[in-house]
C-alpha cells in the first residue's frame, strides 16, 4: 500500500554552487534553510530586515535595499522603552534611537552591496495577510503595512487580505526594480509550510492560495523565476501531524530536513552535493568532543582532519575554514 504522495520537482535550470552568492529574505522558514546553507559553507546573506511574512513588507524591504535607504530617527517610533522601525523585525530595535539606527543602516548597507552581486535571491512568503497601521499608531502613515507589530496595542492595526492582483502588482514592481539593479540575479520563490493558524484555518488557506496563485502567475510571465515547492512537500507529500512541532504550526526537524534534502536534489548538481558531503564530514569532526584531548588517538584524529581541511581549502579557496583549521592545528 502507498501511504504518501511523492512527486517530482522540476530542477533549477542553473544549479547553485558554492561560488555563488545567495541572498535570502522572508519568513522564519527562510532562516531555517539559510542555517543549513551556511553550515555547508555557502556564501549567504539573510533577512537584512529580520523575519518578514507578508509580500508587501518583503517587496518594500528589497526596494529599500536597492535604494540603500538610510534611516533617521524620523523613521522610528519610541514605545515600551525602546526604539523601533515599522519596516523591521524587533531584533533591530534598540534602547536608543542611535542604537537602532546603527543596526538598521549597517544591515541595509551590507545588503545593498551583497544584493548587487548576488547570483540568487530566495524569497519565502509566509502569509498574504497584512496589518496596516491606523491613526492610533505612533509615527506611522495611516494605511501603511507593518512588518512587525512590536507587541503594540491591537487598535494600532487593521487586518486585511490583499487580492491576488494586488499581490502580483506589489511583487511584479519589486521584480522589475530588482532586475534593473542586478540583471543577472536568479529568483527562487517558496511559500512557507508554516501554518498561520492565528489567522484561522480557513483564512490561512485563503492566504496561502493567494500567494501561490500570484507567484505562479509571475513565473509564467517573467524569465529567471523558479518555484521550489516547500509548502507542497510538507502539506501534500508528508501530510501528517507527526511532521509538525507540538504547536501543530511549525514543521519539525524531520520535515525541514526532508524539505532541505529535496531542495538540494532539485537545485544543486552532483559536484556540489559531493562537496557538501565533504564539508559535512569536516563539520562533524569539528564538533567532536574527545574523551581524552591529550591522547595519541585524538592527536592523530586532529592531524588527519587538518590535512583533509587544508586539501579542501586549496581546491576551493573561497571556502572559509578559519575556525576549523585553528581547531585541528592545536
Amino acid at each position: 500500500m502507498k501511504f504518501r504522495f511523492e512527486f517530482d520537482i522540476q530542477p533549477l535550470k542553473e544549479s547553485i554552487a558554492h561560488h555563488h552568492k545567495l541572498f535570502l529574505i522572508g519568513s522564519c522558514f527562510t532562516e531555517n534553510i539559510g542555517e543549513k546553507l551556511k553550515k555547508h559553507k555557502f556564501n549567504v546573506f539573510e533577512n537584512p530586515n529580520g523575519i518578514l511574512f507578508n509580500p508587501v513588507s518583503v517587496a518594500e524591504a528589497i526596494i529599500n535595499i536597492i535604494e540603500n535607504k538610510q534611516y533617521t530617527q524620523a523613521d522610528l517610533f519610541n514605545y515600551n522603552e525602546g526604539w523601533h522601525s515599522w519596516q523591521h523585525h524587533s531584533r533591530f530595535s534598540g534602547i536608543s534611537a542611535d542604537d537602532a539606527l546603527q543596526k538598521i543602516n549597517s544591515s541595509t548597507k551590507q545588503a545593498h552591496s551583497f544584493l548587487k552581486q548576488a547570483d540568487y535571491i530566495l524569497i519565502t512568503l509566509g502569509s498574504a495577510w497584512v496589518y496596516t497601521l491606523t491613526e492610533h499608531a505612533l509615527n506611522a502613515t495611516k494605511g501603511s503595512v507593518a512588518a512587525n507589530n512590536h507587541k503594540a496595542p491591537a487598535n494600532w492595526f487593521e487586518r486585511r487580505l490583499p487580492d491576488t492582483a494586488q499581490i502580483i502588482t506589489v511583487l511584479g514592481t519589486m521584480l522589475d526594480r530588482l532586475g534593473a539593479f542586478n540583471p543577472n540575479i536568479q529568483v527562487i520563490f517558496t511559500i512557507s509550510p508554516v501554518r498561520h493558524l492565528r489567522e484561522g484555518v480557513i483564512d490561512n488557506n485563503r492566504s496561502k492560495a493567494a500567494l501561490i496563485t500570484a507567484v505562479h502567475y509571475l513565473i509564467e510571465q517573467l524569465p529567471k523565476l523558479y518555484y521550489f515547492p516547500a509548502y507542497e512537500l510538507v502539506l501534500d507529500d508528508l501530510r501528517d501531524y507527526r511532521f509538525f512541532a507540538e504547536d501543530l504550526v511549525h514543521p519539525n526537524y524531520q520535515a525541514t530536513q526532508y524539505v532541505w534534502e529535496r531542495f538540494v536534489k532539485a537545485c544543486m548538481n552532483d559536484d556540489t552535493i559531493q562537496l557538501m558531503e565533504n564539508i559535512q564530514d569536516i563539520n562533524l569532526a569539528f564538533q567532536h568532543k574527545p574523551f581524552n584531548a591529550t591522547s595519541n588517538q585524538h592527536k592523530t584524529f586532529l592531524k588527519t582532519y587538518l590535512e583533509k581541511t587544508k586539501q579542501l581549502k586549496e581546491k576551493y579557496s573561497f571556502l572559509n575554514f578559519e575556525k576549523e583549521l585553528a581547531y585541528f592545528a592545536q
